[in-house]
């Protein structure tokens, strides 16, 4: 190898076009937003301000999609222009085996539960 091939390749950062980098301020904003939306829904279970489970429930679902979103954008830095849109490819794919597998799970679970024999017929069965 000579000299002019391997001062060719000395300012080789392994750095893609695509490929988008943090700065200190974006990931405390990250991570200010990641702790507020931890501590919200967890304030919201202890203290008990909503008026039913299903309500506290659907508003903590929601605060972990906004917290999924955040990770992503700030931590993850996934957008539709990095690295010619196989980040979005690779995040739908996901999303899709997720929901796969999660809705194959619930529907496995109610059949076995509907289909198990009721308690009262079962005690006396001894």
């Amino acid at each position: 190898m000579n000299t002019d091939t391997h001062a060719a390749h000395a300012d080789d950062h392994h750095h893609g076009d695509g490929h988008a980098h943090g700065t200190f301020s974006t990931y405390m904003l990250g991570f200010v937003l990641s702790v507020v939306l931890t501590a919200i829904p967890f304030w919201l279970v202890m203290s008990g301000v909503l008026p039913s489970k299903q309500i506290t429930a659907l508003v903590i679902m929601a605060f972990a999609v906004v917290q999924i979103v955040v990770h992503m954008i700030y931590f993850l830095h996934m957008n539709t222009t990095s690295e010619n849109g196989w980040s979005m490819m690779a995040l739908i794919f996901t999303v899709v085996m997720v929901v796969i597998a999660l809705s194959g799970s619930l529907w496995v679970m109610h059949h076995l539960n509907s289909n198990m024999m009721p308690m009262h017929q079962m005690s006396g069965m001894k």
